[in-house]
């Protein structure tokens, strides 16, 4: 790319850490430098939490009615509401509403192209479900508005990628969704986002079994013999390089994770329990499958610190990172592929013995 990308940042809940984490990390002028941000909420709800952190001293800021009077090299806000009802650490169907109307007016930007990536503050789900948010979570929504049927939900961390078969589910329903299809599409979708999203030409998947001991042989549960291990062999026939199943426990004990590009989980916890151990406060949620690009940190609104100076900025500017990286990556990708290839030119002097170099 020939000029920085531009991030639109959803600040979530109102009365949790998205806007500490935010205005921590936009006063630090260098992110300026690698990418132009545009966050959309409000310019009194910034001002609300900035005044707890005095210490973060002046942020310069371009207040704005909308996307089409954006200001280069200055952070922009697109001021969506005035006052608010802020309550610190509390539910409340009006934070729902707000954290609802900044993530429908980013994701429409982001649908048009006026912003290349977007990254979302946390939300509150109960808050969310007050204010008639029907979907589990941003992943979902995001998916259904930007009409993606398949999608993926992978934490990232350097060189640690898991990725979920399953998301928000509860854990009762979680075999009955597993099928042999679903399973292969969530291992290509996997595949080819390692390729376009992270450039890595040939990854290396490891798959979790579901069962206690992946099933073993089938004393604990068949879905690793009916399910899992026709799906990775249906994959290898596709030239893709995965492995399975493991046990889980094992596979995270022994640090057989090491040598892969990415691990496919088959459900919440039996991902996220060991990345957050080993990458709590930098990792960051990414969704795999979108034609956009969407990350987010990889907590939640942290009621219990909200206000305290608690918040560690980290994931929040991972997440920021990470998404100027894929959207670098991608173009770099689809350059790469549009071009086609330029025969060989050799100077016949150079193939001729006698002449001298």
């Amino acid at each position: 790319m020939t000029q920085k990308p531009k991030i639109g940042v959803t600040i979530g809940d109102i009365n949790g850490i998205g806007l500490e984490v935010i205005l921590k990390v936009i006063a630090d002028k260098h992110i300026l430098s690698i990418c132009e941000l545009v966050i959309y909420g409000s310019a009194k709800s910034l001002a609300f939490h900035k005044a707890l952190f005095p210490e973060l001293g002046e942020i310069a800021v371009s207040t704005i009615k909308s996307i089409d009077a954006f200001q280069p090299d200055i952070i922009n806000i697109v001021n969506l509401w005035g006052d608010a009802n802020i309550e610190l650490g509390q539910i409340s169907e009006e934070a729902g509403k707000l954290a609802l109307i900044a993530l429908e007016q980013a994701t429409e930007d982001l649908k048009m192209g006026y912003i290349d990536a977007l990254v979302t503050a946390p939300i509150h789900k109960k808050a969310m479900q007050l204010a008639g948010f029907t979907h589990i979570g941003h992943t979902e929504y995001l998916a259904e508005r930007l009409s993606a049927p398949e999608h993926l939900m992978m934490m990232v961390n350097e060189g640690l990628r898991v990725a979920l078969v399953t998301n928000h589910l509860p854990i009762q329903q979680v075999a009955q969704q597993l099928t042999q299809e679903k399973l292969l599409k969530k291992i290509q979708l996997l595949h080819e986002s390692l390729r376009v999203d992270f450039a890595i030409s040939k990854p290396k998947i490891a798959v979790l079994g579901l069962n206690p001991h992946a099933g073993d042989e089938g004393a604990i549960g068949t879905e690793e013999q009916t399910i899992i291990q026709p799906a990775i062999e249906e994959a290898k026939k596709k030239g893709i390089l995965v492995f399975g199943p493991y046990a889980a426990d094992g596979f995270w004990g022994t640090g057989t994770y090491k040598p892969f590009d990415a691990v496919l989980a088959m459900y919440h916890d039996q991902g996220l329990i060991p990345f957050k151990l080993l990458s709590f406060e930098s990792g960051v949620n990414y969704t795999a499958g979108l034609p956009c690009v969407r990350t987010s940190p990889d907590h939640g609104t942290a009621f219990n610190i909200v206000g305290q100076d608690k918040a560690s900025p980290d994931s929040m500017m991972q997440a920021i990172f990470l998404a100027i990286d894929i959207v670098k990556q991608r173009a770099d990708y689809l350059d790469m592929h549009s071009r086609p290839l330029r025969p060989l030119h050799v100077d016949e002097k150079l193939l001729n013995v006698d002449e001298k170099i």
